[in-house]
């Protein structure tokens, strides 16, 4: 599953997980860190991303749309880069089994 990250969370983050989410992007890296979430929303679409967000914004549009793309919600409040990333790998069985079910548009990871 290849995951863009959205601007609340830290661009270092692709690189970090490349092991396990190979060609991640960070929103920043492709020119997207200003954009807005229906750019974000339209661009992962195209390019088969997962977005990997805090923002509750694609949650709902998640729900309204449906996937793709699939949305990985990050619900811990303000955290750190080592906590989102310890999320991530923690449960990278689940986000693959997640990955492979069509019809679900959102996992929340807590």
């Amino acid at each position: 599953m290849k995951l863009l990250l959205d601007q609340h969370l830290s661009h270092k983050l692709a690189a970090r997980l490349t092991d396990l989410y190979p060609d991640s992007e960070h929103v920043r890296n492709i020119g997207l860190q200003s954009a807005s979430d229906e750019a974000i929303w339209d661009y992962a679409k195209k390019h088969a991303f997962a977005i990997v967000t805090k923002d509750e914004d694609f949650h709902i549009r998640s729900v309204l749309e449906g996937p793709p793309p699939k949305i990985l919600w990050i619900r811990s409040g303000n955290c750190s880069t080592e906590i989102v990333e310890t999320l991530l790998r923690k449960n990278s069985s689940q986000i693959e089994r997640f990955q492979t079910q069509p019809t679900i548009g959102f996992l929340t990871l807590l």
